[in-house]
């Protein structure tokens, strides 16, 4: 390691106390973009407790109204002369806490349990955002100066699946011109202290399932038998979406493809799924192709009356939302029309049955290159390992593919401080500080060899 190297490694470490606090200030905002869930005005802090922290470092930084109504981040430093100008992304809105009985401690409290840091966002995706303040930081102490030209991209509804910021940056292309490279720090490694990066991530489509069997309940001891059940329908239609092995079977759908990035061995896969025990993963394939490569429906919430307090009656009406990931390559808008047909095609006679899709998300697959190969030696660095392998994401980042788009050449770059312990988009979510002084650590070499590469 040269002198430079190590002196940067200092810095990160040096970095992390204040990091750490950062992180704590950011999970304490409840920047949830749903005002049916939490006021926008929580959302509206936390962008600008995130511009402060870049105008901190000598970013020009601002907070921009995307179409959504979401606030973004967007900081920038112009380029030193012949140094390449990169993007650094993270997003700081973040998913409802949910059931607050279900976490061990408060989720708007950062809180250090065995080595780790609980509360909604700290990795998903604040401590992302925490993750470029600390490699920018430790940057300006060691070499005193930022040596490539910055556009940092802090979104603000990503959680949503909504465009704002992709309707922004199409918008606004011409100030993203210059951009040679993207780091996207909203993925995560395989586990702690095991490096990698992101090569795919899954498209997304949304649908809302209805059905209407009756005019109005009714007694099920005076009809049931005879009259249409819609739960009892509702049941029926989604056990179409999958075979007894728990492949996908939309019509029309391929569920055949296979994973050559780094396995997912299946005893881990249970484990980090918290599946039973005894249970096994579902599906034909491997788990890394049944959920890096392959489509998949989740049934993500049902409208039907529930267990406590329900009566003996006949259910007119009932619904279910549905989330369909599909691999890279293709199209989530199309693939939600699939279900769509697929769901109406087996409706019984005399039930109404609509489905419709609510939105949709793009895929992503990565293009190696001179960016990736050098900040994947940055982390094999920065981890101490050999090489730093392939994952792929079952997550939906749009942005990635609105770059791709909006500015040609461009190569995106997925990283990020998450691994299968984080816990993400549920209880207990959590981050391995390690995690985030690794990838701080992997990101100012990565900016430091980019600017000392044009001297």
């Amino acid at each position: 390691m040269s002198t430079g190297d190590a002196a940067l490694r200092d810095a990160v470490r040096a970095g992390m106390p204040a990091g750490v606090d950062e992180l704590a200030a950011l999970v304490a905002i409840p920047s949830v973009y749903d005002p049916g869930v939490q006021s926008l005005d929580d959302c509206h802090r936390a962008a600008e407790r995130v511009r402060a922290g870049f105008e901190g470092l000598g970013l020009a930084a601002r907070r921009v109204t995307t179409t959504d109504g979401s606030q973004a981040v967007i900081a920038t430093h112009p380029a030193p002369a012949g140094a390449p100008t990169v993007l650094l992304y993270a997003h700081h809105d973040v998913q409802p806490a949910g059931d607050l009985s279900a976490w061990t401690s408060d989720p708007w409290t950062l809180t250090e349990r065995e080595g780790r840091l609980y509360g909604r966002g700290a990795a998903d995706c604040k401590g992302g955002v925490v993750t470029h303040l600390v490699a920018l930081r430790a940057l300006l102490d060691v070499h005193g100066a930022f040596p490539v030209g910055l556009v940092v991209v802090v979104e603000g509804s990503e959680e949503q699946g909504t465009d704002g910021l992709e309707r922004y940056v199409s918008d606004h292309a011409a100030d993203f011109a210059d951009v040679d490279t993207a780091v996207v720090m909203d993925a995560g490694n395989a586990a702690v202290g095991v490096p990698a990066l992101v090569t795919t991530l899954r498209g997304t489509a949304f649908v809302e399932l209805g059905v209407r069997a009756l005019r109005g309940n009714v007694h099920s001891g005076m009809f049931g038998g005879a009259a249409p059940d819609a739960i009892a329908t509702l049941v029926a239609l989604l056990a179409t979406v999958r075979d007894d092995t728990g492949d996908t079977t939309v019509d029309g759908l391929d569920a055949s493809q296979t994973w050559d990035g780094l396995p997912y061995d299946a005893t881990r896969f249970a484990s980090d799924a918290g599946l039973l025990d005894g249970a096994v993963p579902i599906g034909s394939g491997d788990p890394a192709s049944q959920v890096w490569a392959r489509p998949a429906v989740t049934v993500v919430g049902i409208d039907a009356p529930a267990v406590a307090g329900s009566s003996p009656s006949v259910q007119a009406t009932a619904g279910a939302a549905l989330n369909l990931r599909v691999p890279p390559g293709v199209d989530p808008a199309a693939a939600g029309e699939l279900l769509v047909e697929h769901l109406l095609r087996r409706a019984p006679a005399g039930v109404e049955v609509t489905a419709r899709v609510t939105g949709t998300g793009d895929g992503f697959r990565a293009t190696a290159g001179q960016y990736s190969s050098a900040f994947r030696e940055a982390l094999a660095s920065s981890y101490r390992t050999a090489s730093a392998g392939s994952l792929g994401g079952g997550g939906s980042i749009p942005l990635c593919a609105t770059l791709e788009r909006a500015i040609p050449g461009v190569e995106v770059i997925l990283a990020g401080v998450s691994e299968p312990a984080a816990n993400v988009h549920a209880p207990d979510e959590s981050v391995d500080p390690s995690e985030i002084e690794h990838l701080a650590l992997a990101e100012a070499l990565f900016l430091a060899d980019l600017g000392a590469a044009r001297a």
